[in-house]
């Protein structure tokens, strides 16, 4: 009786946890959807919560039920956490001499920059498995820590959205909770943003591979070059190194030392899914676009980006251009003023249909350029659920 006992606990634990019978995992995936008001994308955790897709967001955050377990101001989670105060909130104190309170955090809306003061909790994650191709299974991994946030903190986010999902190089971000190597997974994540309003593009956490319809399947990290991802000690952002920028095949000539990142962290190159289009310093949008020697057509061809391993990132014209009517279409960069945080911040636009490989053990970003060059595209991976 009691073997019959143990053998009904141990089949509800795995049927209430979704686990695969056969680990290592390797790879776990969620759906990007590009949302058809905003142009912002959120991923599909637990099968129905929406969250904003932030590649720079210290942590994850969501809105709370008013019970969720706490974590002390003492825990090391807390202490990570709160390294990341934000200026926009009020000083907050969560401790004093006698007790510890719970762990107050300051989650900000990436769009309004509007931000709160909210305790840390955590929360049970489920996401499907995948060996490459279509999921075979799901996995519920536990205690993964966000932050609360209240209500009015989703304005400006899609509908529907559940909260902030962080894929930053912090210890609280999602691409290493949800990489533990006790699975077998590899500390990196992929992302596949859709040029398709509604349409499903793909998150994958692990080392892959990553089959696509192209239009038999094929593993496009195949057609990845690669470049070091650069730690800007002042942000939790993705920054590559930058060399220079040409269109079609002619360099531009930039202002000496246009790319690099000064003592205050001001500068350099970063990758945002939260801009919807690249965002260009004044001085490097001037010489960009600001000549007449480039006819309108040029940049219907191609630009690159030398980054700094010597490889050549192409934007496509489909990502260099923006159609905003029958016969109008837009550059698709914007002159973010003199005072530009950034010299370069890679807005989504120009991400999309291309596959971003951040592999954060080899602090190496992967880049295929323009899926469409080889018949396929994001929307091109099959969710459908084949065990």
């Amino acid at each position: 009786m009691q073997l019959v006992q143990a053998l009904l606990l141990l089949a509800l634990a795995l049927a209430g946890s979704h686990v695969s019978a056969f680990p290592p995992y390797k790879t776990l995936v969620a759906p990007i959807t590009k949302d058809t008001t905003t142009s912002l994308y959120t991923t599909t955790l637990n099968f129905h919560e929406n969250y904003l897709v932030d590649l720079g967001a210290p942590f994850s955050w969501y809105s709370c039920q008013y019970k969720h377990p706490p974590v002390t101001c003492k825990a090391a989670p807390c202490m990570s956490a709160r390294s990341y105060l934000s200026p926009l909130c009020p000083p907050s104190s969560s401790s004093s001499n006698n007790r510890c309170q719970n762990c107050i955090t300051t989650p900000v809306n990436p769009l309004t920059k509007t931000c709160a003061l909210s305790d840390l909790t955590y929360k049970n994650v489920a996401l499907y498995v995948t060996n490459g191709g279509h999921p075979t299974s799901s996995i519920t991994l536990n205690d993964i820590y966000m932050s609360c946030a209240p209500g009015y903190l989703l304005k400006s986010l899609p509908s529907g959205t559940t909260g902030l999902a962080s894929l930053s190089w912090a210890s609280l971000a999602l691409s290493t909770q949800l990489t533990p190597p006790r699975l077998g997974i590899t500390k990196k994540f992929a992302m596949c943003l859709p040029s398709v309003s509604n349409g499903k593009g793909t998150l994958f956490f692990g080392n892959g591979p990553y089959l696509f319809r192209s239009p038999a399947l094929v593993d496009v990290s195949r057609y990845l070059s690669y470049t070091p991802l650069v730690k800007n000690p002042k942000s939790s952002d993705y920054y590559i190194g930058l060399n220079g920028i040409s269109v079609a095949g002619k360099a531009v000539r930039f202002p000496r030392n246009a790319f690099s990142i000064d003592s205050f962290g001001r500068g350099g190159t970063k990758l945002s899914t939260v801009l919807p289009y690249t965002v260009l310093r004044s001085d490097v949008y001037d010489a960009l676009s600001g000549s007449s020697r480039w006819p309108p057509s040029t940049f219907l061809k191609r630009e690159s980006l030398q980054v700094a391993s010597g490889k050549d990132w192409t934007i496509s014209g489909a990502n260099s251009m923006k159609q905003v009517s029958k016969d109008v279409a837009c550059l698709a960069f914007v002159d973010g003023g003199k005072a530009a945080e950034q010299a370069v911040a890679i807005g989504s636009y120009q991400m999309e249909d291309n596959f971003l490989v951040f592999d954060l053990a080899q602090s190496t970003l992967g880049f295929s350029s323009s899926l469409l060059g080889y018949a396929t595209t994001c929307a091109n991976f099959d969710f459908t659920v084949k065990p």
